[in-house]
């Protein structure tokens, strides 16, 4: 089982394989004997040998230490234009090291040598508003970057941020135990808590539900025009759950208090401002929104999934926003039903992905159609969370089987000229572009308060950017790059798979590249990537990017590599020549 959450270094690797650049029909024999390597030069970001930076770590402190330890597992990272990565990452623990640190980070490979520096970890205090002196406990999705600034956001769990108390200075009740987080001005703040149902702090509620608080901002939080998040927000009205996507444009201003001094750093008293909800027709229908997914945002436009099921959806799809007025008319890019580019004209969509990339004129999406599928067996996780590790065991203890879609692939749609040109697809060259991963909440687990129970997700990973050549971008080119596995599912597993991160630009297309695949000598990212009793290089077993992985001609990765003795893993950044 392939799973696209934290990387920590595996043990299986796959057979050596080279890179290769050769046209589509020629890929396949290209990825069974090897070719020649892409010209690219990777630089390591962070890796097992990164000191972690924290409130009591110091240079010289011995390591590894309950203060000052190494980093040992990454999630993907983010980047922007100018080569600043964020990203997600923890240490080891247990072994008398206690918990283990995990938080936030940043580093700027555009300069030379800079430093890692923290944003977030368990040292950390929560930003205003805050009356409980509360420190963060997790930060549990991946954080993103402004393409264009170097501003950051994420997720934030952590215990109640906010003690209210009655006329006789009793405590009533203690809330704010997530919420969304930025620095737009520098300092960290508060860009949306769960806060709404505080009298005090009423531009958090959600929008025509006074008093009423998000109960979890679920997914990645996006950011555009370096002060304006958007994200999805889970709500309750009675006992109906409802679902929808918003933002909110931060301020450089404290948070006012009646009758006391103002909060800050805060982030102004901006309302949240409603894009779509479950209460929203989807456009051309007499039907809500059932189901909404984390947004993507660029130049102050912003697109969504929305569907009517997210199980088996028959209506929505894939639309733009403009970020201006409250609920503003949605355009619908790409819809389910659609005809599926380059095939036959019965071919729709019967699926389309989540996880959107946009640079404000291109979105990149997984979409699949077509009534064929095959089975396979998802394994439990063998790292990670143990609670999550064992409650999987609990509901899954022989496996869990899924039916993939035998036809499916990776697609970018043009919001300018309205058009939809395919990438990749399978059975073709690729068996599945689609990746599982057992994640949410363990009962009784209370780093993530409010949160779904967990379950098994699917995922697909693609970036796309057109910004490598201001003029060529102006005329609509772009460049991807993708996740994709090749093999054969036999048996409810795959046999002989090869992971990789794929390249391709449009929308003239005539190479697909292979940036890096599994099975290749690790040393090819990191020259530290070596068994240290052997000396020779250890083979890379796993590969991850995200949506905000690609920006410019930045591209930034995450990558494990290990045999049977030894592992690393690290965040790794190249410069592509385009």
């Amino acid at each position: 089982m392939r799973t696209p959450a934290a990387l920590p270094h595996g043990r299986a690797a796959t057979s050596h394989l080279l890179r290769c650049a050769l046209p589509l029909a020629l890929l396949v024999p290209c990825l069974a004997w090897g070719a020649s390597p892409i010209d690219a030069t990777w630089r390591t970001v962070a890796n097992n040998g990164s000191l972690i930076p924290s409130a009591t770590c110091a240079p010289y402190v011995a390591i590894p230490s309950p203060s000052c330890r190494v980093f040992n597992s990454f999630n993907q990272p983010s980047v922007n234009t100018s080569g600043l990565v964020v990203f997600r990452a923890r240490s080891k623990g247990g072994g008398g090291l206690g918990e283990p640190q995990q938080g936030v980070y940043t580093r700027d490979m555009g300069g030379r040598n800079e430093p890692i520096v923290r944003i977030i970890d368990r040292d950390t205090a929560v930003p205003q508003p805050s009356n409980r002196n509360t420190d963060f406990q997790e930060t549990p999705a991946f954080p993103r970057i402004d393409a264009n600034w170097p501003t950051i956001v994420t997720r934030g769990i952590h215990p109640p941020v906010w003690q209210v108390t009655n006329d006789a200075g009793e405590v009533v009740e203690q809330v704010g135990t997530n919420g969304v987080y930025a620095n737009p001005f520098g300092d960290l703040v508060t860009g949306e808590s769960r806060l709404g149902s505080v009298a005090a702090f009423p531009f958090f509620h959600v929008p025509g539900e006074p008093g009423t608080a998000f109960d979890i901002v679920p997914g990645a939080p996006a950011i555009t025009n370096h002060d304006i998040i958007v994200f999805k927000g889970n709500y309750t009205v009675g006992t109906v759950s409802k679902t929808g996507v918003y933002y909110r444009q931060l301020m450089n201003a404290p948070f006012p208090m009646a009758g006391g001094p103002s909060l800050s750093p805060g982030s102004g008293t901006q309302p949240v401002v409603l894009i779509a909800s479950s209460d929203s027709y989807i456009p051309g229908t007499s039907i809500h929104f059932g189901s909404t997914a984390p947004p993507s945002a660029a130049e102050g436009k912003v697109v969504f999934l929305g569907l009517d099921n997210e199980e088996q959806p028959t209506v929505g799809g894939i639309y733009l926003a403009p970020i201006g007025a409250p609920q503003p008319a949605l355009r619908a890019l790409v819809k389910i039903g659609d005809q599926v580019p380059g095939e036959r004209p019965s071919a729709h969509f019967t699926q389309l992905g989540e996880g959107l990339s946009f640079d404000g004129r291109m979105v990149a999406f997984w979409g699949a159609w077509g009534a064929e599928t095959q089975p396979l067996t998802l394994q439990c996780p063998q790292d990670g969370n143990a609670n999550l590790i064992a409650y999987c065991h609990q509901l899954y203890p022989g496996g869990h089987t899924v039916q993939i879609p035998v036809h499916q692939g990776m697609f970018v749609h043009d919001v300018a000229r309205g058009r939809t040109w395919a990438i990749a697809k399978s059975p073709n060259i690729f068996s599945t572009f689609l990746y599982w991963n057992f994640s949410g909440k363990a009962p009784g687990d209370s780093s993530e308060e409010d949160g779904e129970l967990a379950r098994w997700r699917s995922a697909s990973f693609i970036a796309v950017s057109r910004l490598g050549n201001r003029g060529l971008a102006a005329k609509g080119l772009f460049h991807v790059a993708f996740k994709a596995s090749t093999g054969t599912l036999e048996n409810g597993a795959y046999v002989n798979a090869v992971d990789g991160i794929y390249l391709s630009s449009g929308p003239v297309f005539s190479l697909l590249r292979a940036a890096v695949i599994t099975g290749m000598p690790g040393t090819v990212l990191d020259p530290q990537a070596v068994d240290p009793a052997t000396g020779e290089a250890l083979p890379i077993t796993t590969l991850g990017i995200e949506r905000d992985g690609f920006r410019g001609d930045q591209l930034v990765i995450n990558a494990s590599m290990a045999n049977e003795e030894a592992g690393w893993a690290g965040i790794y950044l190249t410069r592509m020549r385009f």
